[in-house]
């Protein structure tokens, strides 16, 4: 079993060039699957069966995970198990008929759209002394808003992948899937000018062609960027406490506030199924109920 976990790792990698972060939340779950049914006495992957899946469920659900956790220790068995039989490690696809517990679709807080123009604002103001670090953080908060394109997306980003003609950037997503995200004129003004005055002043030897560099001149990490937008939304009045993630959700959401389609917002935000974009909704639905029961005089 050990063997076998070792060659799904391989597959996850190079295979599904899934992140690293989902590759060991992926290796976690089977490892627990595998764990439990060795100690129902099986020792090969091949006898795992629908049975042992629910058990192995159950036994979560035992120890108080939540229904969230339990949706996706289920996926990670099916796509487990769909594996197993393509590789002929198995005979049988144990998982396809595994259920699991439908997860609370909960999404975190979103900025109001003066929030949102605050935090630009406001860091737009810290960055009048022409600092490269300050330019290079307007334009990322000002990339990540127009886009909502994902973090690991944002650092990820070469030169070549702006084309700063068509205002368009492009996107290796979930999978390395590849799409085109326009982004409008304030973004394109805050990109132009970090690439003229702040990257040539912060790029160091063995930057290569990362777009965002870091304070030491090479390619910016994740955890820099999630410092960096709690910080700024920090000195915003009123507005959550939210991460890059948060500043997603928030263009999702104004984007369908204004009118925009789920079509094409899915494809914007590089959501491989509709329903993950249709979560939005409930933000807007929200917002339209409150605004409902404060100013009908019959709500």
């Amino acid at each position: 079993m050990a063997r076998v976990l070792g060659d799904y790792e391989r597959h996850l990698v190079a295979e599904r060039d899934l992140a690293p972060h989902t590759v060991r939340a992926y290796l976690a779950d089977v490892a627990g699957l595998l764990e439990h049914a060795s100690r129902l006495g099986h020792t090969e992957v091949g006898e795992l069966d629908l049975r042992t899946l629910r058990s192995w469920l159950a036994k979560q659900q035992t120890l108080g995970r939540s229904r969230t956790t339990l949706a996706r220790r289920a996926t990670a068995a099916r796509v487990f198990t769909a594996w197993l039989v393509r590789t002929d490690r198995a005979t049988t696809d144990a998982g396809a008929s595994l259920g699991s517990p439908k997860a609370h679709k909960t999404l975190p807080p979103v900025l109001r759209a003066d929030e949102a123009a605050d935090l630009i604002r406001g860091a737009a103001a810290l960055a009048d002394d022409g600092s490269p670090v300050g330019l290079r953080d307007v334009a990322m908060l000002e990339l990540l808003y127009a886009t909502g394109i994902r973090v690991g997306e944002l650092v990820g980003l070469d030169l070549d992948d702006l084309d700063r003609e068509r205002n368009v950037v492009r996107v290796f997503g979930k999978g390395r899937k590849e799409r085109m995200v326009p982004f409008g004129l304030p973004a394109a003004r805050a990109v132009e000018r970090w690439l003229a005055e702040g990257r040539p002043a912060l790029r160091v030897e063995g930057a290569g062609a990362a777009l965002f560099l870091g304070a030491r001149g090479r390619r910016i990490d994740q955890r820099a960027v999630r410092t960096l937008v709690h910080q700024r939304i920090a000195q915003v009045p009123g507005a959550p406490d939210i991460g890059p993630h948060g500043l997603r959700h928030t263009a999702a959401t104004h984007l369908l506030e204004g009118g925009a389609d789920l079509r094409s917002v899915q494809e914007l935000l590089g959501h491989a199924s509709l329903a993950t974009t249709q979560l939005y909704t409930h933000v807007t639905t929200d917002r339209l109920r409150r605004a409902y029961q404060q100013a009908h005089p019959r709500a």
